[in-house]
C-alpha cells in the first residue's frame, strides 16, 4: 500500500451522526500542547538552578561555531522530557518540535505554524556516551562531552542542604537497594538468583522524600558494597554545613555489617539501627520473652472464647474464630549480643516477638541507641519501621522517573541516565515541597502530580507582545495550579 504524501492528506475529516450535527476534525488547531504544566517545572528550576548547576559538573569540548545546543540546553530538554513521562531519546524527535518545550528551555517560537527546532535523538545521545575522563573527551573525535562524577554526587547533597531554611535537630538517612532488570548484553551485567534476573542493584540514600545518592552497581556485589564510602561522602558533606544535627543510619540487615557499624560509633552524633537476621543463639535468648507473648495471647483467646459461648453460637469452632477476633499479643526486649567472629564488641540488640493465631514471629535489629535514650518498642516502632516508606521512592524512580531505562551499552552511560532520572525526581521533589504544600497533592506520588499538574492541555498564541499559553478552562486542577504559582513567585530569584 503507497502511503499517502502530504499533498494528497484531506484538509479535514467528518463524522456524520444520526439526528445531530457532525463531527469535523482537522489539523489547523495552531500551536496546541499537552504539556502546559511543564511551566511550573521551568520556573521552580529556573529559581533553584537545579539543571544549570548539573550542566557545570560537564566538560564541553565542542567547537562553539559549530554547536547550536549548548550542553545546559541538552540536558535540560531531556530531564524534562522524563518529568513530563516521555522515557526515551526516540521521544525527542517529535518533542524537537514541541512548542511547550522550546518555552521551557528558554527558546522563542515563532508565529503562525513555524516550527522551533530543539535537539534530536542523535544530539541527545551525545551526553550519554561520555568520556571516562576529561582528557580522554578532549582528545576523542566523536566523544566531545566529558562530566565529573564528583560534581554531579555532590550537587545531590548541596540541593538536600538548601531545601532546609535553617539546620534541623535529626535527620535519618536510609540506606537501600533495588534490582533494576536488564534485556542486553550491557556492560557490569550479571545474573542475581535473588532478583531472579539479569540486572544492576543501584545504591540509594535517602532523607525522607529527599535524594542524595544513586550509585549504579553491578548486581555481582555484595548487597553493602560501596555503601560505606557513599555514607562516609554524604556524611562529611553534610558535616560542613551543619555541625551539630543528629543523624540517624537506617537500613536493612544488608547493612548490619561491622564495617559500617564500627564507623558510625566512632563518629559524633551518629547512630544506627539495621535489621539483622536471625540465628539460633538469638532465638534461644528469647525463650521468656516468647512465652510470657504466647501466655498472653491464650489469655486473651479464652476471653473472648469464653465471651463467644455466651451468645450460644452454632456450628462454629470458636477457638479458630475468636483468633480472628483478637490482636496479636507483641514484645519488645532488649538483648546484649556479640558474635562469635564478625562484630569487634557486644551491641545493643532489639527484638520484637509477636505471637497469633500463626505462631510465632520474631524480628531483630542491631542499633546504637542506649536503652536508657529510647526503650525496644520505640527503636523498632519509630526509628525502623517508616523505612519502608523508601519502597515509594523506588516506585517513583523507577516506575514515574524510567530510572530502569539504562539500556545503553556502556556502565558510565547507564550511570548517567540513572543521574538524569534522579535529577529528574529532585525537581519533581522540590515541586512537591515548596509549591504543593497544603494542597492534595502534597503527598502525591510524581506520577500522579505529572498526569493531574502538568499533562494540561493549552493553545500556544504568539505575539509580538507576549506568549499566552490557555489552559482547558474545565481543567479542575486549576486552584492547585495558582497555590503552586503564589508559592513560586515567593521564592527568591538566582543571584
Amino acid at each position: 500500500m503507497t502511503p499517502l504524501t502530504t499533498d494528497s492528506t484531506p484538509k479535514q475529516f467528518k463524522f456524520e451522526r444520526e439526528k445531530l450535527p457532525p463531527i469535523v476534525v482537522n489539523f489547523q488547531g495552531g500551536k496546541v500542547t499537552s504539556d502546559a504544566g511543564l511551566s511550573l517545572i521551568a520556573e521552580i528550576d529556573r529559581k533553584l538552578q537545579i539543571t544549570s548547576r548539573l550542566a557545570k559538573c560537564f566538560q564541553d569540548y565542542r567547537k562553539p561555531n559549530k554547536t547550536l545546543h549548548p550542553i545546559e540546553s541538552l540536558l535540560t530538554q531531556r530531564i524534562y522530557g522524563l518529568i513530563m513521562g516521555y522515557e526515551d531519546l526516540n521521544d525527542h524527535e517529535e518533542l524537537r518540535h514541541d512548542p511547550m518545550f522550546a518555552l521551557a528551555l528558554g527558546k522563542s517560537i515563532g508565529q503562525g505554524n513555524e516550527p522551533c527546532t530543539l535537539a534530536g535523538k542523535s544530539t541527545l545521545n551525545r551526553i550519554e556516551h561520555c568520556p571516562e575522563n576529561v582528557e580522554q573527551g578532549a582528545e576523542s573525535r566523536y566523544h566531545k562531552i566529558s562530566h565529573s562524577q564528583e560534581e554531579i554526587e555532590k550537587l545531590f547533597v548541596d540541593i538536600f542542604l538548601e531545601s532546609y531554611s535553617s539546620p534541623p535537630r535529626q535527620i535519618i538517612l536510609d540506606l537501600d537497594v533495588t534490582d533494576d532488570l536488564v534485556h542486553g548484553n550491557q556492560e557490569q551485567v550479571f545474573f542475581n538468583t535473588y532478583y531472579g534476573g539479569y540486572c544492576y542493584a543501584p545504591l540509594y540514600i535517602f532523607c525522607e522524600k529527599h535524594l542524595l545518592a544513586a550509585k549504579l552497581r553491578a548486581s555481582n556485589v555484595d548487597p553493602a558494597e560501596g555503601a560505606l564510602s557513599e555514607l562516609q561522602r554524604v556524611i562529611r558533606q553534610i558535616r560542613k554545613k551543619w555541625n551539630n544535627v543528629e543523624i540517624l543510619v537506617r537500613g536493612d540487615s544488608a547493612y548490619s555489617r561491622e564495617d559500617i557499624m564500627e564507623w558510625c560509633e566512632s563518629q559524633i552524633k551518629v547512630d544506627y539501627v539495621f535489621g539483622m537476621p536471625q540465628n539460633s543463639r538469638l532465638i534461644k535468648m528469647t525463650t521468656l520473652t516468647q512465652s510470657k507473648a504466647k501466655q498472653e495471647f491464650k489469655q486473651k483467646l479464652s476471653t473472648v472464647v469464653s465471651f463467644l459461648e455466651t451468645l450460644f453460637v452454632p456450628d462454629i469452632e470458636l477457638p479458630e474464630l475468636a483468633s480472628h477476633l483478637i490482636e496479636n499479643s507483641t514484645w519488645y526486649k532488649t538483648i546484649d549480643y556479640q558474635t562469635h567472629k564478625s562484630w569487634s564488641r557486644s551491641r545493643r540488640v532489639v527484638t520484637k516477638v509477636e505471637y497469633g493465631a500463626k505462631g510465632t514471629n520474631i524480628r531483630f535489629l542491631v542499633t546504637s541507641i542506649p536503652t536508657n535514650k529510647m526503650p525496644p518498642s520505640e527503636v523498632y516502632t519509630q526509628k525502623y519501621c517508616p523505612r519502608g516508606e523508601m519502597e515509594n521512592r523506588f516506585k517513583e524512580q523507577q516506575l514515574e522517573l524510567f530510572s530502569d531505562r539504562t539500556s545503553t551499552h556502556t556502565f558510565a552511560g547507564n550511570q548517567l541516565r540513572l543521574w538524569f532520572s534522579s535529577i529528574a525526581y529532585v525537581l519533581m521533589n522540590a515541586l512537591r515541597n515548596k509549591c504543593l504544600v497544603k494542597t492534595e497533592l502534597q503527598n502525591a506520588q510524581v506520577g500522579t502530580i505529572r498526569t493531574k499538574l502538568l499533562k494540561l492541555g493549552a493553545l500556544i498564541t504568539v505575539s509580538t507582545r507576549r506568549v499566552l499559553i490557555a489552559i482547558n478552562s474545565s481543567c479542575p486542577y486549576q486552584h492547585i495550579y495558582a497555590t503552586a504559582y503564589r508559592y513560586l513567585q515567593l521564592l527568591p530569584n538566582p543571584g
